[in-house]
């Protein structure tokens, strides 16, 4: 969870030709508290910058003057003043961290290239940047809207590219050991994974990047900036120079499906010269092209900063994965240096962790009632709900899915609305047809199952549905992975599974496992033709361990005039799911009142989810569900969004108490780790 931590977020933009406005929005430590204090728009305060002085104190090297200068421009407005010291002492008084994001509105461009790093404190006249009490980074937007999953901290992969050409004495540029810096990374990434590439060329490391997904990626170069366009001193095939625009690495990076959460420039002017020219610099273009955190460097930095900024770095990183803090403990480190505000941090991840520790929420993070649990599991009376997660190894994140079908479709709407399937799909569905969204919806998926899992010419046939693909997919992650969700799920001794998802992958594992399952539709709407599974009476069904009935909330790809995919039929599914109750069987009632209750593969901001949680804890007859225990297993929420990761955590774990007294376990991680963890528990 890391520590504990207040936000403010100051944003400047442009009132006029000398002036400039400062937005500013506080939120309390305190998950229980869900306000905040701002000033907005007509409120926002009055800030000046002498930018002729800044440039001599600057030239001055007097960076203690520069900063005051910068904090008297910045906080020129009292109210401003009053409502940053009001909020600090509120992040003391809470023993919490003040995280402290400055975002600069593309309207007010020449701020960008002030030293903001040398911002002091209007009261006591400190540097934030080098106070662990503070943590200072620069936010900057950008055009990628794919959410920014983490990872757990054991899975994290580092790609290493340490440039040392031969010849660079030749243009006035120092030497670079490569044994030396690679004993200093090994030493200081410790558990995260790492892979050092043999030759630094531009092509290697984009060839890298794209086979294997890395969470950090670690550069280690000179780099220069002139005329207007940042450069790197990589090698060429041979181990000569090649010198490659920082414009081509950012283009090889916006190219990647999936880039890394952090990238590190231990090269000089990778954050630019801090004389305007910044925007253009490679960190924050990298940052642009969707890296959603990198530590660039602005100016020229000695080697010897590096040296001791580096390690540091790395290992308070290794503690709890906050970045932020982690760079401001390391520029503590090299304060003494002339050099110490030269690390730059451009971040849009909001709570600034770059991993996740797997488990239950809570202050110890632990679940007493496993035992319960197990019992439930091993004696039949559990019921498994399973949803869009349990797929994301064979097809990706759905939302990358969303937003992708959003773009290609030029999809008018707010961006915040791509997020959203049945909000796409109904906008497709109104601007062509009903059957258009169908096809395209399943198109893209089919497309994103042969991407991923690269399927033998004979499956990609306009005639291979798509169910036919994701087993075969299925099939590939098996051999390599033993904790397959499908599979674990299908060993279980359950009677009845639940599904939000259209594919059939749950009933092919429980036939791998030497089962015959039972499939059924539930009957939300009247289709306009019957379908092949889901006609039974209630007196046809007798669901046991060897013969499990799987039933399907929201339909089958099979039957697309079943799925539930637009807006329309998302609330058509709300009212026909009570017209046609009674329709629901006996067995699948009973299951939902009284037995333990496994939720697995759920983002919790998924309208699914919530309608499915909600329908269950407003059931009749759910009072039997006190009798048992029950897990959901929760993905981490999208980092890039969160303002406050511990306030989101704890709203979640309450949110399914208010007006239930069914107790609601959250394990915070993949399907896939939890399976893992359950699978050790269940051979105990």
């Amino acid at each position: 969870m890391g520590v504990t931590s207040a936000d403010i977020e100051l944003t400047i933009h442009r009132q006029d030709q000398q002036n400039f406005s400062v937005d500013f929005r506080f939120s309390d430590s305190d998950p229980e508290n869900q306000t905040e204090v701002r000033l907005g728009a007509g409120q926002a305060a009055l800030a000046m910058f002498n930018f002729s002085h800044l440039q001599e104190l600057a030239l001055l090297g007097d960076m203690q003057a520069y900063g005051k200068a910068l904090s008297d421009g910045l906080f020129a407005d009292e109210r401003l003043r009053t409502a940053f010291a009001q909020a600090r002492t509120a992040a003391e008084q809470g023993r919490a961290a003040l995280r402290l994001r400055l975002n600069i509105h593309p309207s007010a461009m020449e701020l960008f290239g002030l030293r903001w790093e040398t911002l002091v404190d209007p009261q006591n006249g400190s540097f934030f940047a080098t106070d662990q009490n503070v943590y200072f980074s620069r936010y900057l937007s950008s055009q990628d809207w794919r959410p920014v999953r983490l990872r757990a901290k054991g899975e994290l992969r580092t790609l290493v590219v340490i440039a040392a050409p031969t010849g660079l004495e030749q243009y006035k540029l120092s030497s670079v050991d490569k044994a030396v810096e690679t004993a200093t990374i090994t030493k200081g990434f410790g558990e995260m994974g790492l892979k050092v590439l043999e030759r630094a060329t531009i092509n290697e490391l984009a060839q890298s990047l794209s086979v294997e997904e890395f969470d950090i990626l670690y550069l280690v170069a000179h780099g220069t900036f002139a005329n207007g366009e940042s450069f790197l001193w990589m090698e060429d095939e041979n181990g000569a120079v090649a010198r490659v625009p920082g414009a081509e690495l950012v283009t090889r990076i916006r190219e990647l499906e999936k880039r890394p959460r952090l990238a590190i420039l231990a090269s000089c002017q990778s954050a630019g010269k801090g004389e305007g020219e910044v925007l253009s610099a490679l960190g924050p273009r990298l940052a642009e092209a969707g890296i959603p955190a990198v530590v660039a460097m602005q100016a020229n930095v000695q080697m010897d900063t590096v040296a001791s900024f580096m390690p540091s770095f790395f290992s308070e990183l290794q503690k709890d994965g906050q970045i932020d803090r982690a760079l401001s403990v390391a520029r503590g480190i090299i304060r003494n240096q002339p050099d110490w505000w030269a690390p730059v941090l451009f971040m849009r991840l909001k709570s600034g962790r770059l991993w996740y520790v797997p488990g239950f929420g809570g202050p110890r993070g632990e679940f007493p009632k496993w035992p319960s649990l197990l019992r439930g599991i091993q004696s039949g009376r559990c019921t498994p709900i399973l949803g869009p997660g349990l797929v994301d190894a064979l097809v990706g994140s759905q939302y990358e899915l969303i937003q992708y079908w959003a773009e290609q479709m030029e999809f008018p709407l707010a961006p915040f609305e791509r997020d959203s399937l049945s909000q796409v799909a109904q906008y497709r569905s109104i601007d062509q047809s009903r059957f258009t969204a169908e096809d395209e919806w399943l198109a893209h998926m089919r497309a994103a199952v042969q991407k991923r899992a690269s399927l033998p010419p004979e499956l990609i046939t306009p005639k291979t549905s798509l169910d036919t693909m994701l087993k075969a997919a299925r099939e590939k992650l098996l051999a390599h992975d033993p904790f397959e969700p499908h599979k674990i799920l299908a060993q279980l001794p359950a009677r009845i599974y639940i599904t939000a998802n259209a594919d059939e992958l749950l009933e092919a594992a429980l036939i791998a496992a030497g089962k015959k399952p039972i499939s059924m539709v539930c009957p939300w709407r009247e289709f306009s033709e019957q379908a092949d599974v889901g006609v039974y009476e209630d007196d046809e069904i007798d669901p046991t361990t060897e013969t499990p009935l799987v039933y399907h909330l929201f339909g089958l790809y099979s039957q697309p005039e079943s799925l539930v995919l637009t807006e329309d039929d998302v609330f058509e599914f709300l009212i026909g799911i009570t017209r046609h109750m009674k329709s629901i069987p006996d067995q699948v009632g009973r299951a939902l009142t009284d037995s333990a209750l496994l939720v697995l593969g759920f983002h919790s901001s998924e309208w699914s989810f919530r309608v499915l949680m909600k329908a269950l804890l407003a059931k009749e007859g759910n009072s039997l569900l006190r009798r048992h225990a029950h897990i959901t297993a929760q993905m981490e929420p999208d980092e890039s969004r969160l303002l406050n990761s511990a306030r989101a955590r704890r709203y979640l774990e309450t949110y399914f108490a208010r007006g239930s007294d069914v107790e609601i376990s959250i394990y915070w991680g993949t399907p896939h780790e939890f399976m893992k963890e359950l699978s050790a528990r269940l051979e105990k």
